[in-house]
């Protein structure tokens, strides 16, 4: 019999709850809805107003992983959707706004996706992103070296940059921008990558391709487009373990030797909340919003 529970007034059936999705830990479906209402806080300002893409994975990271950005079937009348505008026609997505609509999401058993602007502004974004992937046999702590060198240079252009875990194995920079079109921030981040590149030859590649890549930070800056999404702070990821992509301090990056440094699963969330509060809640202050150069 599948679980009833209500939320915020809203009622929410809660099923195979003690299904394991991560085989390599033994987490259960029970503890990944536990995890979200335990981090809804900190989570739930990062998703609203954001379209959300789906990456779900009902039966585990080793059963069938698939992208849902349209509404999918079977959504509540009371989940807040919005018409959400694409080159091929527009689509309509859902907005998590509120901790019954975070608890149904998390019973489809996804990770979360947001695009770096707000559905009032379509394209127009108030977010920075560079995803930093090491190329084998490069890790994080490479990473962490190149995050480094991107704070320092977004600093002299009046940016302040902020850091999370991937959730995987790299590293993603945020920062607050004033509002402007996607389009531009892509162009710029695009620059900074190449500079990147250039001042920390045979460490940096700003290109995607594969055999590029080796021993080297790949500096994503494409996730700034107004097509792409990028994996939310506090998400879960689709990985033998409940991996969490988790904002860090600057020290951390600075000190870290070893990838175990950055690594971060669910059960270590809580903690860190009550130690550190939301590392991110910075980007919330229009205070710290700066212009592209």
């Amino acid at each position: 019999m599948t679980p009833i529970t209500e939320v915020e007034g809203r009622r929410l059936a809660l099923s195979n709850l003690e299904k394991v999705l991560y085989p390599a830990t033994g987490f259960t479906k029970g503890e990944v809805l536990h995890y979200y209402a335990t981090v809804a806080d900190a989570l739930l300002p990062h998703l609203r107003d954001r379209p959300v893409s789906f990456l779900r994975y009902p039966d585990g990271p080793d059963g069938q992983v698939f992208f849902t950005k349209n509404v999918p079937p079977g959504t509540p009348t009371w989940v807040r959707t919005a018409e959400v505008p694409r080159s091929e026609g527009p689509a309509r997505m859902v907005l998590v706004q509120d901790l019954a609509s975070l608890m149904w999401a998390a019973n489809l058993v996804t990770e979360f996706h947001t695009p770096q602007w707000t559905i009032d502004t379509p394209g127009v974004a108030d977010r920075m992103v560079f995803d930093l992937d090491p190329g084998a046999p490069a890790t994080v702590v490479e990473c962490c070296e190149v995050a480094l060198w991107l704070r320092e240079r977004l600093g002299r252009d009046g940016i302040e940059a902020y850091a999370k875990t991937s959730g995987a194995k790299g590293l993603h920079l945020l920062a607050a921008l004033e509002t402007t079109p996607s389009g531009e921030v892509s162009a710029y981040a695009k620059e900074l990558a190449v500079e990147a590149e250039r001042v920390l030859p045979g460490r940096v590649t700003h290109r995607m391709t594969k055999d590029l890549r080796a021993g080297k930070v790949f500096v994503d800056f494409s996730q700034n487009a107004a097509r792409k999404t990028t994996a939310t702070p506090y998400t879960l990821r689709a990985r033998p373990e409940p991996g969490v992509s988790t904002p860090v301090t600057w020290d951390e990056v600075g000190s870290c030797a070893r990838p175990a440094q950055l690594r971060f699963l669910a059960p270590d969330i809580a903690p860190r909340l009550q130690r550190y509060g939301d590392l991110l809640a910075p980007l919330f202050d229009p205070g710290r919003a700066g212009p592209l150069p």
